[in-house]
């Protein structure tokens, strides 16, 4: 019987983590898992020694305060990794741990497959050696990867999307304006991200654009990983908060304003013409700033190699700044049309491929 350890550690990384899980079983029911993630890899299978949400840390600074939580967690891993002995160890996204471990679990003697690496490409691109030095597979979900690590003489496997996979699994619920008591104005759904962090420094200006369009209908996309006090200033100014609900939010809207991160691709997918809005820490930006090497931030634009979504950054992150970009996409056929042609191109560069089972079949023939 095979025993893998996979590593997951925060909302979207579980998600996939949960979908690979489920591929592998499909192709061999006597693998058993064990390793860190949340409540998808929990119902996929996994037996968790460690829940994500207990180690989840966003931004440069905020990562260096929460050093000494990270590190109890960290060698928590390392133990039970040893303990549990696998004949694979699966990292899923998560950089920063995961390249920690994958470095640990070499040292030790056991295989290391990454999914979803590390966005090496975006700063500090030397640790591209690092991870070659690690990692036995690398499967990477975006299509512009493979040519970048080929220039450190490393193969990585293209598998296509896990986004795509979610996509076409969903079904819009026949009922969604009835179940959350919603109107039938146009719905512009606000998306501030899956971590408190992220949440609490995003919220106070998407609540803020709710006066400036008084003939929309401005809907949260709410995660239940986190607990319901952190909507509590959007309810008080009376929008909508639906839990769980993102990918029917967005079958229904008409614009969104998104936090940069996963969900700017899930929109795209979507088809719903979209504002990408960041802010963190002051401290944290600077340092960003003077590391990162890509002229986008957002997956939207970093996909299509030019800017098909307006990326609205830490200062420009304004009322106003947001106000005029939603007018341009409710008033200007041309420049929506322009944003939906982006979408096409997108489309086409990543495929229509199964990255799960692809994924799976790639690492069970590996072992």
């Amino acid at each position: 019987m095979k025993r893998i350890y996979i590593i997951s550690g925060e909302r979207s990384g579980d998600l996939h983590a949960s979908n690979l899980i489920l591929a592998l079983k499909s192709l061999d029911h006597s693998i058993s898992f064990r390793g860190m993630g949340g409540s998808y890899s929990k119902d996929a299978g996994v037996e968790l020694a460690v829940d994500y949400s207990e180690v989840a840390l966003m931004g440069f600074l905020e990562v260096v305060l929460g050093f000494r939580k990270v590190l109890k967690y960290l060698n928590l891993v390392k133990k039970d990794l040893l303990a549990y002995r696998p004949d694979a160890l699966v990292l899923v996204d998560y950089g920063g741990f995961n390249m920690k471990i994958a470095a640990f679990a070499k040292e030790n003697g056991l295989p290391v497959h990454y999914y979803i690496p590390p966005k090496v490409w975006a700063w500090n691109q030397k640790r591209a050696l690092k991870l070659k030095t690690i990692c036995d597979q690398i499967y990477s979900i975006l299509p512009f990867e493979p040519e970048f690590f080929q220039k450190f003489d490393m193969k990585v496997h293209y598998v296509g999307n896990p986004l795509l996979d979610e996509i076409r699994k969903f079904k819009p619920h026949d009922f969604f304006f009835q179940k959350n008591e919603l109107s039938y104005q146009p719905i512009i759904a606000l998306l501030p991200g899956s971590r408190k962090q992220e949440i609490d420094a995003m919220l106070d200006r998407m609540i803020a654009l709710v006066k400036e369009f008084p003939n929309g209908q401005f809907v949260i996309a709410g995660v239940d990983s986190l607990p319901e006090s952190v909507y509590a200033p959007a309810r008080k100014a009376g929008l909508k908060v639906v839990i769980n609900q993102t990918y029917d939010l967005l079958s229904h809207a008409t614009a969104a304003v998104v936090t940069s991160g996963t969900a700017t691709l899930e929109t795209a997918l979507f088809r719903v013409p979209q504002i990408v809005v960041y802010r963190t820490s002051a401290v944290s930006y600077l340092i960003a700033k003077n590391l990162i090497r890509v002229p986008f931030i957002s997956l939207v634009n970093l996909i299509a190699g030019k800017e098909v979504v307006k990326e609205l950054i830490q200062d420009d992150f304004s009322v106003e700044k947001i106000r005029a970009e939603l007018n341009l996409i409710f008033s200007n056929v041309v420049y929506k049309g322009e944003m939906l042609q982006g979408y096409d191109l997108i489309q086409e560069r990543i495929g229509e491929g199964s990255a799960s089972q692809t994924t799976a079949k790639l690492l069970l023939d590996s072992l």
